[in-house]
């Protein structure tokens, strides 16, 4: 397995002058954390060593090589000991070109804990859910997993495995960092590279300020209180969500590793059919409705875009496939739907009963002059059709063969200046989509008829429809 990092420690009191010594043993970490940022591709890694000082000044190395570490992310710190450990300086050797090497200052002799972060790339995750209905559809258990891929180089072994979810807002963080760096003045003609600098910056504090409080609070023995099961905790930090998977996981390099995130038992849902063209097609399919909210079982945290898949407890000890399909960041509080397909028992038609023209509009368009045997006559000329009324009647026809009632919806969008008359008590979607609703009994046909009427040419005055009551 290769190495990146090595940590070196001169015995001397004096500064490191010239080629750096490397020891022959190399400290190995005791706790590792990975904070997975998929939107920037980006990774904070926090690791622990407990190192030997000696009462002096004592040279550190770090190595990067064959790595896709951000050289100039890489800090240490000295939780537990700052009052007796002090950086002096780092410097990067001219001969080693992927190492860089601290000085520093020892009060005591002694062992003391150091804690390094720095950011890396090539590390992602991604999120999968199984659902599994009852035989009765009307529950179902879902377990949600995610994979973290590692590409970074570096083989990470027991490390407490932390993931974004959501999208950070870096907006006034780099403000804030901007007036304090450079000043008033300056702050609003930053180079490309001065506010990629502020942006990492930012992000660095944020994914440890967020989830641990001011930098420089942060207790080491916190990364060893972790549990068995592969739980989630979760904890919200304003605009977007850190998944904490209990309990460590080693993620050898150019490896993936799948690991469960949460479960959650006998979870309600709605089935309702579904016609819209825009979304859909031009066919009705069968929705599983469920929300993310503490009703439903859910709701502690939002969830991840992710794939899903649907099967069904068949009663015999075996499962039917549904459907997979992805879907996308699912916040607290909202909707998951999830599209099962076509249904062979549920039969929708769109019937034309009737239509008809009538209330037409004229323009005279002037004086015509005939010239005969008794002279001139003047004609008036009625020969511009400018305006009339479309008018159309439809049906809308569900068939269920199924042996419940089923719950339909139905959008129909009209363009033009529309009236739609019925006794569906409909509604609006939008300025142009008309809704309807029913509940469709088993074994009947169900029908929803309605009258369309288009305002065309000259008695056209907007692009809406209107609601009326009637036939």
């Amino acid at each position: 397995m290769m190495r990146w990092v090595v940590l070196g420690l001169c015995l001397s009191t004096s500064p490191v002058l010239g080629r750096n010594i490397d020891l022959s043993t190399v400290p190995t970490r005791e706790t590792v954390q990975l904070t997975i940022y998929n939107a920037e591709d980006l990774t904070l890694v926090r690791e622990t060593r407990r190192i030997t000082f000696k009462k002096g000044v004592n040279p550190l190395q770090f190595s990067w090589a064959n790595t896709l570490i951000d050289p100039t992310s890489v800090q240490i710190r000295f939780p537990k000991d700052a009052d007796k450990l002090e950086l002096l300086d780092t410097t990067y050797p001219h001969d080693k070109p992927q190492m860089l090497c601290w000085n520093v200052q020892s009060e005591v002799d002694g062992e003391a804990g150091v804690e390094i972060t720095y950011f890396t790339s090539g590390l992602t995750w991604s999120a999968d859910y199984v659902c599994i209905t009852n035989p009765e559809e009307t529950q179902m258990n879902i377990a949600g997993y995610v994979r973290v891929f590692n590409r970074s180089g570096e083989e990470y072994e027991n490390a407490q495995v932390r993931l974004v979810v959501g999208t950070i807002n870096l907006v006034e963080k780099i403000a804030e960092l901007a007036q304090r760096r450079y000043g008033a003045e300056k702050a609003g003609q930053l180079t490309k590279g001065e506010v990629l600098d502020l942006k990492r910056d930012a992000t660095h504090m944020l994914l440890i300020n967020g989830a641990f409080g001011a930098y420089g609070t942060v207790d080491l023995a916190d990364f060893g209180k972790l549990g068995q099961r592969k739980e989630i905790a979760k904890e919200g930090l304003g605009e977007y969500f850190i998944y904490t998977v209990e309990g460590t996981e080693t993620i050898p390099n150019g490896w993936s590793k799948r690991m469960l995130s949460f479960e959650g038992k006998e979870i309600p849902f709605k089935i309702q059919y579904r016609y819209r063209p825009a979304e859909y097609g031009e066919q009705m399919v069968r929705m599983f409705l469920l929300k993310n909210d503490k009703e439903s079982k859910l709701g502690t945290t939002p969830l991840p875009d992710g794939i899903v898949r649907v099967c069904r407890d068949n009663g015999h000890e075996g499962l039917s496939f549904k459907v997979q399909q992805s879907i996308k960041y699912v916040p607290i509080g909202e909707n998951i739907e999830l599209i099962i397909g076509p249904d062979p028992e549920v039969i929708h038609e769109w019937v034309k009963l009737k239509c008809w023209r009538d209330n037409f509009w004229f323009k005279l368009s002037g004086v015509d002059i005939y010239r005969g045997l008794e002279g001139e006559h003047k004609i008036e000329v009625n020969d511009a059709l400018v305006g009339w009324e479309d008018h159309t009647r439809y049906v809308e026809r569900i068939r269920n063969y199924r042996t419940k009632p089923v719950d339909v919806e139905i959008r129909r969008s009209f363009g033009g200046h529309t009236f739609f008359a019925s006794r569906l008590e409909p509604t609006l979607h939008d300025y142009q989509t008309v809704q309807m609703t029913a509940n469709c009994p088993p074994g009947k046909k169900t029908e929803l008829a309605y009258h369309i009427r288009a305002l065309q040419g000259y008695l056209a005055k907007q692009q809406k429809v209107t609601l009326e009551t009637g036939n």
